[in-house]
């Protein structure tokens, strides 16, 4: 039996996210262009699925295997996650085509001894659907793309991080400290969030003509946008696609995400701005669009990603540097600078959910480190009067809060800003929408939340050096 194009895909992505590449990244590369729409969205699907719900997928599994799942190879456990999210998940895709086809992947990738074994446990799946649909989870499509099955929320009362948990596919772990740190009904918002596909988000030009006139080229493409919640240049695709239109391949409009978009607007205006882990260049290209006329150089240590920057961003008032900014030389001074720091990501778990399971409590402390060391060579290059901005896509107070305490410890000379006051100048000139400045302030701190807010969940601080 030939296999479908989608599910081999599919599953060679989910091969190489085992062995540490990004699905995203995965999905979107040059190695899927030449999928038909309707093969990429369903590898896209499968792909995501078998992520966000992995331990529930795992769970089904391990009753129907007289095996422990960690004895099993790496390509026959895939298969059968693929398997299983398809019959407990796509209502629409039929059961035998789900079981055939995962038959036929164990055996493209020499595997075929467990031909049988990944057959036997697929269909006993199969026959369970079969019995009972109660008690099924969501689609990871959320919005009807899938089988739109209910999904079981625990039962009000006594929190239960194990409960959540299971239902929401996160580590007991992650569960726990969310609800330490934002508390039981949060976390919850948080979990549930992470298990929807996120929607497409753009931002446009600030200026009010060039942006009516994307929308007018977008609308007549078919594409249906509504205004962003956050941010005033951010609009939501609601419905069609715009990673083929000529506005994004031209770099006129961007995908960025409302939270993402906050960070960059933070920066406000400056004359020299340095972008210390600038790649893959979103709130670069952001600030160059707010900042037209200053001199901004973006830096990142990754030379890869620097190559990227360079295509992204291809803005003429735009320098983009491969360095370490920790070893960086410092020569001229700015004013504006943003450390937009490499992170955890579990403000990301909606477009990331492979992070849930690769991270670990001791990898904060790591991170916290280097964050620690970039911040601080960072603010070396910071000008009197000027503005430096540190933020992560991380809901760990370790990689946030601490991090900028830290600082202020060692730098008497800096002086951190009342986020509240940041925000309300941002509203008052027509930059920020969201009405509730309130729910984005965690102390001195911006701090958005994936589920109470419509986005991904940053940190982000605003610190000054007075001028003598």
């Amino acid at each position: 039996m030939a296999i479908s194009p989608a599910r081999a895909a599919a599953f060679d992505v989910l091969l190489r996210v085992e062995h540490g590449a990004y699905a995203v990244e995965l999905l979107h590369s040059e190695r899927l262009e030449e999928l038909v729409a309707a093969d990429l969205g369903l590898a896209t699907e499968i792909v995501m699925g078998v992520e966000r719900w992995r331990s529930r997928l795992d769970a089904a599994l391990s009753e129907n295997l007289s095996v422990a799942i960690a004895k099993l190879d790496p390509e026959v456990l895939l298969a059968l996650r693929m398997g299983a999210y398809q019959l407990m998940f796509l209502e629409r895709v039929p059961a035998h085509a789900s079981i055939n086809e995962s038959v036929e992947l164990v055996k493209r990738a020499r595997k075929r001894s467990a031909a049988g074994l990944v057959n036997a446990v697929l269909r006993k799946i199969a026959a369970a659907r079969t019995v009972s649909r109660g008690g099924q989870i969501l689609s990871s499509a959320g919005r009807g793309t899938g089988s739109g099955l209910p999904l079981r929320a625990p039962v009000e009362g006594k929190f239960d991080a194990r409960e959540l948990a299971r239902t929401f596919a996160h580590p007991e772990w992650l569960v726990e400290r969310w609800s330490a740190n934002y508390g039981p009904e949060h976390a919850r918002l948080i979990c549930e969030f992470g298990q929807q596909v996120p929607e497409a988000v753009l931002r446009l030009p600030d200026k009010p003509e060039a942006a009516a006139e994307i929308e007018h080229e977008l609308g007549a493409k078919g594409i249906e946008l509504a205004p962003g919640r956050l941010m005033r240049s951010a609009r939501r695709v609601v419905s069609g696609d715009v990673t083929k239109c000529l506005a994004v391949a031209e770099r006129r409009a961007a995908i960025q995400d409302e939270a993402s978009q906050l960070v960059a607007a933070l920066v406000v205006r400056g004359r020299r701005i340095l972008d210390c882990c600038a790649a893959p260049g979103g709130k670069t290209a952001a600030i160059a669009d707010s900042n037209p006329d200053s001199q901004i150089v973006a830096v990142d240590v990754h030379e890869h990603r620097v190559r990227l920057l360079r295509k992204l961003v291809a803005k003429p008032n735009v320098s983009c540097l491969h360095d370490d900014i920790r070893h960086m030389p410092r020569a001229k001074l700015f004013d504006r600078v943003l450390v937009d720091a490499p992170c955890s990501g579990t403000g990301t778990l909606g477009r990331n959910p492979e992070i849930k399971w690769r991270i670990q409590p001791s990898d904060l402390s790591d991170l916290q480190a280097r964050q620690q060391e970039i911040l601080a060579a960072a603010a070396g290059h910071l000008e009197p009067g000027g503005r430096l901005i540190y933020a992560t896509c991380s809901l760990e107070p370790e990689e946030g809060e601490q991090v900028v305490a830290r600082l202020l410890d060692h730098h008497t000379d800096l002086k951190l800003l009342e986020m509240a006051t940041e925000l309300e100048e941002l509203r008052k000139a027509g930059a920020l929408s969201w009405p509730d400045i309130v729910s984005l302030v965690h102390g001195s701190f911006l701090r958005t939340v994936p589920g109470l807010h419509p986005c991904d969940g940053f940190f982000a601080a605003v610190l000054v050096r007075p001028a003598d």
